[in-house]
C-alpha cells in the first residue's frame, strides 16, 4: 500500500516537471522573437518599396521573391508579432492580481511597519513573515497558491532602501532603490486608508523602457470602478519615480475637489530588469541594467524621451 508521503513526493515531482516544461516553452517562444521581428522588418521594407515604386534594397534582393509571396498571407488584423510580454501579462485586466508582500531576513520594526503599509496599498495583497525561508521555497509557495506578484522590501540601518517586484510564473523581476520614505504615521493629518480599487496616474513614461516599467507597476492593481475616490500617482522626473497616495472628495456641490494624502510616500529608481523569477535570477537574461559609471549616464533619461 502506498503511503501518503510517497503520494506527496510523486505529486511534488510532477509539479516540478510541469513547471520546468512550461519554463522551457516560454524560453523557446522568447528565443524566436528576434528572428520573427527581423523577418517582419524585411517584409515591411519590401512592401514599402513596392507600394512607393522604389528599387528594392540591395541586401534584400536575393530573398525578395520569397518574402513577397509570404506577404500574400499576412493580413491587416492584430498588432503585429506577439512577444514574451504577452505571455507574462496574458490575464491582465481579466483576473485581479494576487500580491504577496514580504521582507528581507531579520527585519527591523520600521521595515515591518513599512511592509504592512505596502500591503494596504495593493488590493488583494497578503503579507508574509520572512523567517528562515529560502527564496526558492517562497517562490514555489507563491506559484502553488496562484500568486501573480511577489514584492520584497529591503532596508539599510532601519530605512527602507530597496523594492523587488517579481511577476509570476515566468517574470520579469524589477529591482528598485527606495529613498525619502515617509510612513503614514509621519504624515500630518493623514486620511483614512480606503480599500477601494485605486485609479492610477502615470506621468512622463514615454520611452520604450518607460512603458515597460509602467506595465510592471500598472498590473499590480486591479481595474478600478468609476466611482472610486482613491488615486495613486507614479510621477517620473529624471528617472526618479515619485509615489503618492491620495483620496479625494467633492466639495461645493461638486465644483471643487479636495485631495487628502494617506501615505506612504517614497521615491523609486529602477536599476535592473531580469527576464526570470527570483529563484533563477542568477541565470536569467538581463533585459535592462543601469550603468551609472558610463560617461553619458548623467545626460541620458531612460524612462522618458527628454
Amino acid at each position: 500500500m502506498v503511503s501518503w508521503k510517497n503520494k506527496w513526493f510523486v505529486v511534488a515531482k510532477l509539479q516540478l516537471r510541469r513547471q520546468a516544461r512550461l519554463r522551457r516553452e516560454y524560453l523557446y517562444r522568447k528565443s524566436l522573437e528576434d528572428q520573427e521581428r527581423q523577418t517582419a522588418e524585411r517584409k515591411l521594407k519590401i512592401k514599402e518599396a513596392l507600394d512607393s515604386d522604389k528599387p528594392i534594397p540591395t541586401d534584400l534582393r536575393q530573398e525578395a521573391l520569397a518574402l513577397q509571396k509570404s506577404l500574400e498571407y499576412d493580413d491587416e488584423g492584430g498588432e503585429g508579432i506577439t512577444s514574451h510580454i504577452d505571455d507574462e501579462y496574458r490575464w491582465a485586466g481579466v483576473e485581479d492580481p494576487k500580491i504577496m508582500v514580504t521582507t528581507s531576513r531579520d527585519p527591523s520594526s520600521k521595515l515591518k511597519q513599512f511592509a504592512k503599509e505596502m500591503k494596504l496599498i495593493y488590493p488583494n495583497a497578503q503579507r508574509m513573515n520572512r523567517g528562515n525561508y529560502e527564496m526558492t521555497q517562497i517562490v514555489q509557495a507563491c506559484r502553488a497558491n496562484e500568486v501573480t506578484d511577489l514584492l520584497i522590501v529591503h532596508e539599510h540601518r532601519g530605512e527602507p532602501d530597496g523594492l523587488i517586484i517579481c511577476h509570476l510564473p515566468y517574470g520579469p523581476t524589477a529591482y528598485f532603490t527606495l529613498s525619502s520614505t515617509v510612513m503614514r504615521h509621519d504624515i500630518p493629518d493623514v486620511g483614512t486608508m480606503s480599500e477601494a480599487y485605486p485609479h492610477l496616474i502615470f506621468h512622463n513614461f514615454k520611452s520604450k523602457l518607460g512603458k515597460r516599467v509602467m506595465n510592471i507597476l500598472k498590473y499590480l492593481f486591479p481595474v478600478p470602478k468609476d466611482d472610486s475616490k482613491r488615486v495613486i500617482t507614479f510621477a517620473n522626473q529624471d528617472d526618479y519615480i515619485s509615489f503618492r497616495h491620495h483620496v479625494y472628495k467633492k466639495v461645493d456641490n461638486g465644483k471643487d475637489i479636495e485631495l487628502q494624502e494617506v501615505g506612504p510616500r517614497f521615491e523609486m529608481k529602477l536599476y535592473e530588469i531580469k527576464l526570470g523569477t527570483l529563484e533563477n535570477a542568477d541565470t536569467a537574461d538581463t533585459e535592462w541594467r543601469l550603468k551609472p559609471y558610463m560617461n553619458t549616464a548623467k545626460k541620458r533619461k531612460f524612462l522618458s524621451d527628454d
